[in-house]
């Protein structure tokens, strides 16, 4: 059987506390990321990570010509909103990722999921969604929980691991020092799989194998 994609969506800013704070490419998020994606390799599932980063995205304004195109496509077409969507056609199954600012998630991230979902929704239905969040220290839960608002509202499955979906870390690639961390992003990856394979047909797939836990205290 042809397995399923992943595409998985990350706004990688990784957050600091000085001035010379800036975007990173491959920062902590995007190691989490990572992790998921080799795990689902394993499994048998093509991701892909697609980047926002700086680039500019705009928030919705309600104007309602999603609907009346009815093409599945926001009428702005000036950033990566619509490059998402055209991604999700082909994919059955989304993972977003975002660093923590402030106690939640990047705006840009947030403006990017409330506009491919209202324009793309119909599309979006029954398509498992996940959520990622890196932080330094604290926001992480409230964070989580605002990725996942939007999914809810979309008749999408959303998968869990064996703890919320959180990585620790401050600078780029800290995160793998969080064993914990890394073995949830596992999990999750395992759990995705699994729920893929179940959900397009293989119904004698058995559960995940489970690692043993690796529990791990804030002091290090």
């Amino acid at each position: 059987m042809s397995m399923p994609a992943t595409a998985a969506i990350k706004e990688d800013n990784d957050e600091g506390i000085t001035n010379q704070r800036k975007p990173r490419r491959e920062g902590n998020t995007y190691t989490a990321l990572c992790e998921v994606a080799r795990q689902l390799e394993v499994q048998g599932i093509e991701s892909e990570i697609v980047w926002v980063g700086t680039r500019p995205v705009r928030g919705c304004i309600a104007c309602g010509k999603c609907k009346q195109q009815g093409d599945n496509r926001c009428i702005f077409d000036d950033d990566v909103t619509n490059e998402v969507i055209g991604k999700m056609e082909q994919c059955d199954a989304i993972i977003v990722g975002s660093p923590v600012y402030w106690g939640q998630p990047s705006g840009q991230l947030l403006c990017l999921q409330q506009r491919m979902l209202y324009a793309g929704g119909a599309m979006f239905k029954d398509k498992p969604a996940a959520a990622v969040v890196c932080c330094r220290r604290g926001g992480a839960t409230a964070a989580y929980q605002t990725m996942l608002m939007p999914f809810q509202m979309c008749n999408m499955p959303i998968v869990t691991s064996q703890y919320w979906n959180i990585a620790y870390g401050r600078d780029a690639g800290e995160s793998l020092m969080d064993i914990e961390g890394m073995q949830t992003m596992r999990t999750l990856a395992n759990n995705m799989a699994w729920l893929l394979k179940k959900i397009n047909g293989t119904d004698t797939t058995p559960r995940p194998e489970r690692e043993d836990w690796e529990p791990m205290s804030f002091i290090r």
